[in-house]
C-alpha cells in the first residue's frame, strides 16, 4: 500500500504555461531565536489539465513523490466550477 499524498492550500500566482500553474503556499512559523511569527512561502508547479485555474484562485494541491497535482475535488469551493 502507498501512503497518502500531502495536501496544501495555496494561491495561483501564474498560469502562463500550458496545463501547468505556479501555486504559492504560505505557512506561519515561529522564529527560532526570537519567537516572532513569520511567514514563509514555497512555490510549486502543479498540473492543471483543463487550464481552469486563474491567478488569484485559491486551490488545493496534492504533493506526491514525483509530481504535484491540483486536487480534483471542486466541492471544497476552492476553485469555482468553470
Amino acid at each position: 500500500e502507498r501512503g497518502k499524498a500531502k495536501s496544501r492550500v495555496g494561491v495561483v500566482v501564474s498560469n502562463k504555461m500550458q496545463k501547468t500553474v505556479v501555486v504559492r503556499v504560505e505557512r506561519r512559523i515561529a522564529d527560532r531565536k526570537y519567537g516572532k511569527i513569520v511567514r514563509r512561502a514555497e512555490r510549486y508547479k502543479a498540473h492543471d489539465e483543463n487550464n481552469a485555474a486563474k491567478p488569484g484562485d485559491k486551490v488545493r494541491i496534492d504533493i506526491g513523490k514525483l509530481e504535484v497535482m491540483i486536487a480534483a475535488d471542486r466541492a471544497a469551493g476552492l476553485i469555482p466550477a468553470a
